[in-house]
């Protein structure tokens, strides 16, 4: 079973979305010792990315996001491309792992350059990579490309089931690592060596850090900003984004499932409805990927980036979104409204509010449960 797959077993938990009880059953503290996994919720740590240290005469670090062209999570991707590109605190560059376009369920983006071409502007290394979740965590080109990377000194952050493919590599060996709920008892079996942890939002330790669900994306790409400019720069990138706090602290057994309960659909399961994305010139990068990537995990849609032209579309802070229909002949069942949302982060409250009308509470609840979103609906 391929990864995107794995990552869609989800079950209910104790969530309130727009006044509406959604499932009631926590499970806390369950089975540590026998599952291999610490319970970082017993640990004081609070979770640190240590602070840059400057490399080859750079004024600012060189980060990079590294895509599947097969299949990469768009908002594991979108989110810390985009944080760390509206920081300003960082040269950022997209990354794809082949010459061509990159899937990223339902959107496809053209990223900056390839790791080939990567390596040959940037020979010394980037001093940080994220690796979000992708279709295939054993591919070797990634992995390979991954490992030479961190041999050249940068830090290595994944990101969810990113975590997967870094574990791949053997980079987490020895080493404390965190990824999604759902994969608690398989990562402990299959990468036995590394010191797995649950209920933090994420971890560094040393030259690796990782986070865990979809939303803690955005605690982490912020904790990188403050490892890179201080707390200030951090809180100010923090309120432009829409989120109060980037702490590590996280109770991620609240949003563990009751197999009694009915389970989200998988990725491939037959969609209800077609749904137009329409997208445009200078739409924020966070909000279009929450966005797109909600409404794709209801089960019940399949989306479709809608613009003025199939001429590519260039987003806020140069991610290139390919148009799959020209509006006014795109043939959906249903449009959604133009992105409006001024903190990226409402764009995610905006769509669990109509996935409640449309889909109804369940459907709501099965998507802030995966992504591991606590907030309530306004």
């Amino acid at each position: 079973m391929r990864t995107i797959n794995r990552r869609t077993a989800i079950v209910s938990a104790a969530v309130t979305l727009g006044g509406v009880a959604l499932g009631s059953r926590a499970i806390a503290g369950q089975a540590d010792t026998a599952s291999g996994i610490f319970d970082a919720s017993k640990n004081a740590r609070v979770e640190k990315i240590p602070p840059y240290q400057a490399r080859f005469g750079r004024t600012k670090p060189l980060v990079a996001i590294v895509g599947l062209n097969e299949g990469t999570i768009i908002s594991d991707f979108c989110i810390p491309f985009g944080v760390m590109a509206r920081s300003g605190v960082a040269d950022v560059m997209s990354v794809s792992v082949k010459p061509g376009p990159v899937k990223m369920q339902p959107l496809t983006f053209r990223l900056q350059a390839t790791i080939d071409e990567f390596d040959k502007r940037h020979p010394e290394g980037a001093d940080y990579i994220f690796v979000p979740a992708v279709e295939n965590d054993s591919d070797p080109e990634l992995l390979g490309w991954i490992k030479a990377q961190a041999a050249k000194g940068c830090t290595v952050i994944s990101i969810c089931y990113g975590a997967m493919a870094v574990a791949n590599t053997g980079l987490f060996d020895g080493h404390r690592a965190t990824s999604h709920y759902s994969n608690e008892g398989f990562r402990a079996k299959r990468f036995p060596k590394v010191k797995w942890q649950k209920n933090i939002r994420y971890v560094a330790d040393g030259k690796v850090a990782s986070s865990a669900g979809v939303s803690a994306s955005m605690p982490t790409s912020i904790a990188l900003v403050e490892a890179i400019a201080g707390p200030a720069k951090a809180a100010q990138v923090a309120r432009d984004v829409g989120i109060d706090s980037w702490s590590s602290r996280h109770n991620s057994d609240a949003f563990q499932s009751d197999p009694g309960n009915a389970n989200m659909p998988a990725r491939d399961a037959r969609p209800d409805v077609t749904l137009g994305i329409p997208v445009k010139a200078g739409d924020n990068e966070i909000a279009l990927a929450l966005t797109a990537e909600a409404y794709s995990r209801t089960g019940n849609t399949f989306g479709y980036a809608v613009a003025s032209s199939k001429e590519p579309v260039r987003l806020a802070h140069g991610l290139i979104v390919l148009p799959d229909m020209v509006a006014g002949a795109a043939k959906v069942s249903r449009m959604l409204a133009p992105l409006e949302a001024h903190e990226a982060t409402r764009a995610l409250d905006i769509a669990l509010t109509d996935i409640v009308k449309t889909y109804g509470p369940m459907a709501a609840r099965n998507v802030a449960l995966f992504m591991e979103y606590p907030g309530k609906l306004e």
